[in-house]
């Protein structure tokens, strides 16, 4: 597009915050701008912050640092931080750091086209509202609609009620809100008319969705995902995160019953021990969990489970470590991911007394080894068994497709007549570090010849 200016996105942390870039993207494709892979280029560069992770803020910081010279080379260069480091220190950002031209937190990006022309006629812009209005609505792109990948992210829900002693997404996201039926279905419908075959529903409390549906009555995730499974396309749904609280009948019961959902299941718990789970206020037990596990794996016994972590927890003790590896033991996660509990300020458990970090890096240690064990162990077990492969891109060797199984698994296949979007039966053969490699599967179940 001659002429255009060039933006630069830089995304962090979570999926959510991919699928806010892309939005993102789109609006600010109505004021002029195209995208561009580098920053050096860049007319226009966002920072996509994520503030769950240690010292998050320190290292917006340490990236804003690295395009000081590009700024001074390029006066007329925009620089803006976006999303929840921007939301907790919208007005620390712009003090501590002159450089940057706009602030926008995770429910003002609506507004960002207009912010961008603000900085143009040479002010500083900063919003870190929780507007009534509905930002989705806002971000529609308002250019020609592009061809997507087989795969895409989609938001249903923002926000968090539970209120964790150890997360900041409350105070960063906000309360929790769910976007209408009929909004969520009309954008999956186009993002199914643009190429993709299979979509994740996202929220920081996705199984607490309670949109207004247009029959007038509050709809359950359950009741979406089935209205989801009607659209003509649409092969597969997966939905994260999830909240063990908000697991309800229905949504269990579609497990089972809805072929398009798909047999994997984040599901986080944090801790096995009910004495850190309380401290945490996660409002459930490690017993009521592993109970619900055994329900979910009643309606759907092939479904892989996949769950979060914290160790070294304040006032944690080897006991309560010893309660989450035997949680682990028992419910033999496919995959898993596993931190060290760090402290976000504001939130309860920073003001606990903490526990020395070689005491929580030799628990993360050994609760990581038990996880990877489990996790190879269920990769392992896929060899033989042929599964349902949406390919996605080309692999590192010529001729191979790289795509996801129905358990979220990479797997690779050296055939040269797959293309990006196409779903295939294949027979899994070998089991790798980190994914699968097979064969295409013929009509008969066996194998086709190499």
């Amino acid at each position: 597009m001659a002429g255009a200016k060039k933006l630069y996105i830089k995304t962090y942390g979570c999926q959510m915050n991919v699928y806010d870039s892309e939005r993102m993207a789109e609006a600010m494709g109505g004021a002029g701008y195209v995208e561009t892979d580098s920053p050096d280029d860049a007319d226009m560069i966002l920072l996509n912050t994520c503030h769950i992770r240690e010292k998050a803020a320190e290292k917006v910081y340490s990236e804003l640092g690295r395009f000081r010279t590009l700024k001074d080379d390029k006066p007329d260069l925009k620089i803006g931080v976006a999303g929840c480091v921007a939301q907790a220190e919208g007005e620390e950002i712009m003090r501590r750091q002159p450089l940057v031209d706009l602030v926008v937190g995770p429910q003002s990006y609506h507004r960002l086209p207009q912010m961008e022309a603000q900085t143009r006629r040479g002010a500083k812009a900063l919003d870190t509202d929780f507007p009534l209005d509905d930002k989705f609505e806002a971000l529609k792109s308002r250019g020609p609609k592009a061809r997507r990948g087989p795969t895409a992210f989609l938001t249903v829900q923002e926000g968090c009620d539970k209120f964790c002693a150890f997360c900041v997404v409350p105070y960063t996201r906000g309360a929790e809100v769910s976007r209408p039926a009929a909004r969520i279905l009309d954008e999956a419908r186009d993002l199914v008319d643009r190429g993709v075959r299979e979509i994740t529903l996202l929220g920081q409390n996705v199984n607490a969705y309670h949109g207004p549906g247009p029959d007038g009555t509050d709809w359950s995730l359950a009741r979406l995902i089935w209205a989801l499974d009607g659209i003509d396309g649409l092969e597969r749904i997966r939905f994260t995160t999830s909240h063990p609280n908000d697991m309800t009948d229905d949504l269990i019961e579609a497990h089972g019953t809805c072929s398009k959902l798909m047999p994997y299941l984040h599901l986080p718990v944090q801790s096995g021990s009910d004495r850190i789970l309380k401290r945490m206020n996660r409002k459930h037990t490690a017993e009521e969990y592993l109970r619900l596990i055994e329900r979910i794996r009643a309606a759907r016994p092939d479904i892989l489970m996949s769950g979060d972590f914290i160790v070294g927890f304040p006032e944690e003790t080897e006991q309560d470590f010893q309660d989450t590896m035997d949680l682990i033991e028992e419910v033999k996660y496919g995959y898993a991911f596993s931190f060290k509990y760090s402290t976000r300020p504001g939130t309860p458990a920073a003001e606990r007394d903490q526990l020395d970090e070689d005491v929580k890096s030799d628990r993360l240690q050994r609760l990581q080894a038990r996880i990877t064990h489990h996790q190879r162990a269920v990769q392992d077990a896929m060899v033989g068994r042929t599964v349902g492969v949406l390919f996605e891109k080309p692999g590192r060797l010529p001729g191979q497709m790289v795509g996801k199984s129905e358990y979220l698994h990479a797997v690779h296949v050296a055939d040269a007549g797959l293309a990006p979007g196409d779903l295939a039966q294949v027979t899994i053969t070998e089991s790798g570090s980190n994914s699968l490699g097979g064969r295409l599967a013929t009509e008969d179940g066996a194998t086709a010849a190499e």
